[in-house]
C-alpha cells in the first residue's frame, strides 16, 4: 500500500519542563497515558465546547509534536500563547512541512525511523502511521478513500471549526476526548453531554449507486435536512448527521436523498453507534 505526502499539514512543538501539564489542561486528549510510538487526535475547544482547533499529538523527545491543517497552526500558536503565561514551556513551528501517512506493509517500514501510530484508525482495525517530512509519492485521494471507508473526519472538508462538539466527529471514541483526566477549556460543556446523553450529530459513511454531489450538499428525508455532504470519492462519502432523524426516517422507508441522489447512511462500525429509532440518545 502506498505511503502518501499530505502537504496541506503543519507542525507544532511544545517542549519544556511543564509542556505536558501544560497541554494537560488545556486540549481534550489525556497525554498522560500517551504511548510513546502513539498519535492521539485532539482539539482546543472555546469555553462552549466547540472544537476550536484540531489536530493530532504524539510525543517527541521530551515534547509533544501537534499535526494540524496548515492554515490552522499559526492561529493555534497564536492562541496556545495566550495561555502560557509564566509556565516553563517551549512553542515552535515544527522544523518540517508535510506528513507522511502509510499503512499496510508500509506502515510497518516505517516504525522503526519514527512513525507514529494512528490511534483513529487502530480503533478501525487499520495500522495507519504519520511521519513529519516527505516520505512518499502516494495520491492524496488514496488516503481520502481510506479515511472515508473507516468514518475518519477532518476539519474544513467534514465539518466547520467552532461549528462542531466534540461528539460529534466521534472523538468521545477516537481516543480523542477524556471524561476523566480533569478540567480543560469546554470540559464542562462536553462531560454534561456525556452524562445527559445528548449528542444526536454523529458522523456516517454515505453511499450511492452513482457518484455523489459536491461537499456541502444538504441530505434530507421526507424534504427535511438530516445533514451535511463531507468527503467525497466517487460514491463514497461522509456526513455529519442527525441520526436521531436518519434512524426515524429508515425506520419509517423514508428516502434519504444527498441532493438528488439517493444515498444510504451506515455509523462507522468502531464507534459500536446505532441508529436510534426513537427519542433514545444512539448506544452500543
Amino acid at each position: 500500500m502506498p505511503a502518501v505526502f499530505l502537504k496541506d499539514r503543519s507542525l507544532l512543538l511544545v517542549s519544556g519542563a511543564e509542556a505536558q501539564s501544560f497541554l494537560q489542561n488545556l486540549i481534550t486528549t489525556d497525554i498522560t497515558s500517551l504511548g510513546a510510538d502513539e498519535a492521539r487526535p485532539g482539539a482546543l475547544l472555546t469555553p462552549q465546547g466547540k472544537i476550536l482547533f484540531d489536530f493530532m499529538i504524539w510525543q517527541d523527545g521530551d515534547g509533544y509534536m501537534i499535526e494540524t491543517e496548515a492554515g490552522q497552526r499559526d492561529g493555534l500558536l497564536k492562541r496556545l500563547t495566550m495561555y502560557k503565561l509564566r509556565a516553563a514551556v517551549t512553542l515552535a513551528p515544527g522544523t518540517e512541512d508535510g506528513v507522511t501517512v502509510s499503512w499496510g506493509e508500509d506502515a510497518e517500514g516505517v516504525r522503526d525511523s519514527q512513525g507514529v501510530r494512528d490511534s483513529r484508525f487502530a480503533k478501525a482495525g487499520v495500522t495507519l502511521t504519520r511521519r513529519a517530512g516527505r516520505h512518499g509519492d502516494g495520491k492524496e485521494a488514496l488516503y481520502d478513500a481510506l479515511r472515508i471507508s473507516h468514518g475518519i473526519v477532518t476539519s474544513g472538508s467534514d465539518f466547520a471549526l467552532q461549528d462542531a462538539f466534540p461528539h460529534d466527529v466521534l472523538m468521545d471514541f477516537n481516543g480523542g476526548l477524556s471524561f476523566r483526566k480533569g478540567c480543560y477549556v469546554g470540559q464542562e460543556v462536553v462531560s454534561r453531554m456525556q452524562h445527559r446523553g445528548t449528542a444526536r450529530r454523529r458522523v456516517v459513511t454515505v453511499s450511492a449507486a452513482t457518484a455523489l454531489p459536491e461537499t456541502g450538499t444538504e441530505i434530507t428525508a421526507g424534504g427535511k435536512p438530516v445533514g451535511t455532504l463531507g468527503s467525497v470519492e466517487g460514491g463514497n462519502g461522509l456526513a455529519i448527521v442527525r441520526i436521531d432523524r436518519a434512524g426515524a426516517a429508515m425506520a419509517a422507508g423514508t428516502p434519504l436523498l444527498a441532493g438528488e441522489t439517493p444515498v444510504s447512511l451506515v455509523l462507522p462500525a468502531w464507534s459500536g453507534l446505532v441508529f436510534p429509532t426513537s427519542g433514545d440518545e444512539a448506544s452500543a
